[in-house]
């Protein structure tokens, strides 16, 4: 289902841009976009443009998307790709929008091979090779949660650029070796330290994480955690995870010719 905006950038030059009254309006909402320099708020409307007019949002239950909700996606979505290109989405169309969180059903097989089924409330999906889902009332209060690093529409975006080798395992495709061994290190050493703090809070009464501590469930999702935190709230991630701040400009902030060169090898 496409909105207003999506139709009308349907079949034009890639350089239309989002009407600047929805732009603002998305701008004020989100003060983390707003932050940015001029040069990358106009690349990120940019973006933003061509994202919209490139991809397909569809509302689940009797959801309706709006030029706004789609904006707003939009727009933090084209965040951890504003220097590496809308390149890195495109092996999936799709964008399904819940009014609220999710429910979804898990089966899993143990080690014995006992089947468990069981269900999963969720804020995001991004799935492997498909769309991406994602709930509404998160996004919309991104602006609010900024503060706790919490930001479900990067997290999701996240996990599809660290798709982009294979299934997620938290390390994107990387240039070289060497690059890939400084982020295994440099990961590996902030998740081990975050899990230990994440266990001293849950198992012995210690202070809570600033972090989601759902990032202590797998590499995978550490990444997309971390990564929230790094857009939204930079100052406040680096005072814990400075390394990572570091590992991170160099993955998210390269330069256009290192992007080509990861995205062809």
């Amino acid at each position: 289902m496409l909105n207003c905006l999506q139709r009308l950038f349907k079949g034009k030059a890639p350089e239309r841009e989002i009407p600047d009254a929805l732009w603002q309006a998305t701008l004020t909402l989100y003060p983390f976009l707003a932050q940015l320099p001029t040069g990358q708020q106009s690349r990120l409307r940019l973006l933003s443009s061509r994202f919209l007019a490139h991809k397909e949002f569809h509302g689940a239950q009797g959801m309706v998307i709006t030029d706004n909700i789609a904006v707003a996606i939009a727009a933090q979505a084209c965040l951890p790709v504003l220097q590496l290109g809308l390149a890195w989405y495109d092996d999936f169309v799709g964008i399904v929008v819940h009014p609220g969180h999710m429910l979804a059903r898990r089966e899993q097989t143990d080690d014995i091979g006992v089947v468990h089924r069981y269900s999963e409330v969720l804020a995001g999906e991004a799935m492997e090779g498909g769309p991406v889902a994602l709930s509404w009332q998160d996004v919309a209060e991104a602006g609010h949660s900024a503060g706790k690093g919490y930001n479900v529409v990067i997290h999701e975006f996240v996990h599809k650029i660290d798709m982009r080798d294979g299934t997620a395992d938290g390390c994107p495709p990387l240039p070289s070796r060497a690059a890939r061994t400084l982020w295994h290190d440099t990961m590996q050493t902030a998740y081990d330290g975050f899990r230990e703090k994440v266990a001293i809070a849950e198992r012995f009464g210690g202070e809570p994480t600033w972090l989601d501590p759902y990032g202590a469930t797998s590499p995978a999702e550490f990444f997309a955690v971390a990564s929230e935190a790094y857009f939204v709230s930079r100052p406040r991630f680096t005072e814990d995870f400075g390394p990572l701040t570091a590992l991170f400009d160099q993955f998210f902030l390269r330069r256009p010719e290192a992007v080509s060169k990861t995205q062809s090898s």
